[in-house]
């Protein structure tokens, strides 16, 4: 089948009767077909929605069934929002990711967020160099926090970015540069790798993976027997995937997609990710949402027009939602 491009205006979505949603007249989304096994995925007359902008740069989607809404960081704002259908974009949590004072830290708010098993909100916090809990229901959130992983062999972490919070509890990271003001060349940088490591329950850290120069985005299968990783560095934009023992001990490491050749003329680079439950891989890259699936086969791409960061499903896996630069965007699925 010829590659295929279904074009989209984007919808302005009324968030309420006082906010309406605006973007440039040059946004115009597209749904590139690659393979036809996307169209079980997504139907040829699904509307790429607009929910909210006005960010500096929106990341970390997560949904939370019991409150029935979206939430997503704010990066550079240090601050949490959430999204629902009645009340739209409002302030969930701020700040974030940054809130200890004289710290020699990025400035920074959190990255990304998971739900451990407990129902406990987990942050990735650039400007405390953290993974952190919110020490709060998720119905009412403070900005107090259990620092849960600060160092790696007596030094601090570079900025946690991404995590996976596996069934057992052990929780999965990568920690590149980007929450520090210089990244790589920034002097407050003490350890000289950017690494993928795993939390254990008894708070032990083990170094899984110290050779991506830009370790960002992760995932795992849904019988964990997989773990993907995102490269997000422009000479090396990419996901690696990782064969995992019944002990979560990494058995074998191979490329599993590469993009380097569309960063000179798409915007983005590997990002966040989310598998569903069929088992599709919604990658963020160069052009918006690349989809594979599992046997690394590209079935197309959700072009969103922006550099666009992650993405999450519903519970329902009804509406796949996208933090894309300064939008949160949706899209319904099949």
């Amino acid at each position: 089948m010829k590659n295929q491009s279904i074009f989209f205006v984007l919808l302005l979505f009324i968030v309420s009767c006082k906010e309406k949603i605006t973007t440039p007249a040059t946004s115009v989304t597209k749904i590139e077909i690659y393979d036809p096994e996307l169209l079980e995925i997504i139907d040829t007359n699904a509307v790429i929605e607009v929910l909210a902008d006005g960010f500096k740069w929106s990341e970390g989607p997560l949904w939370l069934p019991t409150e029935n809404k979206l939430i997503f960081t704010d990066v550079p704002d240090n601050t949490v929002y959430s999204w629902d259908e009645k009340n739209g974009k409002q302030i969930y949590l701020k700040p974030s990711g940054y809130t200890i004072i004289n710290d020699k830290g990025g400035k920074e708010g959190a990255n990304g967020l998971m739900l451990d098993g407990d129902g406990h909100l987990i942050l990735c916090q650039h400007g405390n160099r953290t993974v952190a809990k919110m020490i709060a229901p998720l119905s009412a959130p403070v900005d107090s926090f259990e620092f849960l992983a600060t160092t790696f062999m007596n030094k601090k972490f570079n900025s946690p970015n991404d995590l996976y919070i596996a069934k057992d509890g052990d929780i999965f990271f990568t920690d590149p540069p980007y929450g520090l003001p210089g990244q790589d060349q920034d002097s407050t940088k003490e350890l000289a790798f950017n690494g993928v490591y795993r939390l254990k329950k008894d708070g032990s850290i083990v170094l899984l993976d110290s050779t991506l120069t830009k370790p960002n985005g992760i995932v795992f299968s849904a019988d964990e027997k997989v773990m993907y990783v995102a490269n997000s560095d422009p000479d090396h934009a990419l996901w690696m995937k990782y064969e995992m023992d019944a002990n979560k001990n990494i058995t074998s490491r191979t490329l599993f997609a590469e993009v380097t050749h569309l960063v000179p003329t798409q915007k983005g680079l590997p990002d966040g990710m989310k598998i569903s439950k069929k088992g599709y891989i919604f990658a963020s890259g160069p052009g918006g949402i690349l989809v594979f699936n599992q046997d690394s086969r590209q079935l197309g791409v959700i072009n969103t027009g922006q550099a666009t960061a992650n993405c999450a499903l519903d519970a329902d896996e009804k509406y796949l939602y996208m933090t894309a630069h300064s939008y949160l965007m949706r899209v319904k699925l099949k």
